[in-house]
């Protein structure tokens, strides 16, 4: 059996690709454990600037591994213990995404669905190819979508997310992105192109700058209004002390590129 992904380095950028086309990218047991050691190793790789996560074959990810799942129905728990950990381990890996210092964007073409829209829905940006489509569709097995439900309530409305995980139905790009789920839907193949080409962007800008502030972002995201403006606040005016600042409103006012 192929191994579950490949990591390709083009200098600032990073692709984690998942490679189990013939398993329609299952995030089983194995292929959450290799995720997560790519996360820890590029969260350490300080030449990584951006991270761009994509997969081979017709299907994004069709989410958590059911016949895994079902196979422990006869542990002597009934499955419990292997089941909690199974999430566990999802959860960690998507935890892992938003906290990465790195951003991060979904490049997805074809199907993502359950953990696999989940995946989508935790990355920083995310495009879509034009066949792209995207479910929760657990509730139609008997199994609701509760932590796919997690990372969907934290990127587009509630209602929206409701509607996702209560009807179970495919959603074209073209809703992915009314949603707010997709920032972007390109031509069908064109998603791993644009997904590098914005990468190559956010690359281009100064690295603590962009790991700060996607770290405050994420932070302020759950606290009170006054409480985030304060974490904000400090946090402009630290950034406001630091060389990048310094170059680049200096070049802005003197009308010349920045020198970073």
């Amino acid at each position: 059996m192929t191994e579950p992904l490949r990591l390709d380095r083009d200098g600032a950028v990073a692709v984690l690709t998942l490679t189990r086309p013939e398993r329609r990218n299952c995030l089983s047991d194995e292929t959450l454990a290799a995720l997560q050691d790519a996360l820890d190793a590029i969260a350490a790789d300080e030449g990584v600037r951006v991270l761009v996560v994509a997969a081979d074959g017709p299907v994004f990810s069709s989410g958590h591994d059911l016949r895994e799942l079902q196979s422990r129905r006869g542990d002597a728990d009934g499955g419990s213990a292997a089941w909690r950990k199974t999430f566990d381990a999802c959860a960690a890996v998507m935890r892992a995404i938003v906290n990465l210092p790195q951003p991060v964007i979904a490049a997805v073409e074809g199907v993502a669905t359950a953990a696999g829209c989940q995946l989508v829905a935790s990355c920083d940006l995310a495009i879509a190819g034009a066949g792209a489509r995207f479910a929760t569709p657990g509730v139609n097995i008997g199994l609701f979508c509760s932590t796919p439900g997690v990372a969907l309530a934290r990127a587009i409305a509630p209602k929206h997310a409701m509607e996702m995980l209560l009807l179970g139905e495919m959603i074209d790009a073209e809703t992915a992105l009314r949603f707010g789920l997709v920032n972007r839907v390109t031509a069908a193949g064109a998603a791993l192109p644009e997904a590098r080409r914005w990468a190559e962007q956010i690359a281009g800008k100064p690295r603590a700058v962009i790991r700060s502030g996607k770290a405050v972002f994420r932070r302020q995201a759950p606290l009170a209004l006054a409480d985030a403006y304060a974490l904000a606040s400090g946090a402009m005016t630290e950034n406001l002390g630091e060389p990048a600042a310094a170059e680049g409103l200096g070049a802005f006012l003197e009308k010349r590129p920045p020198v970073w």
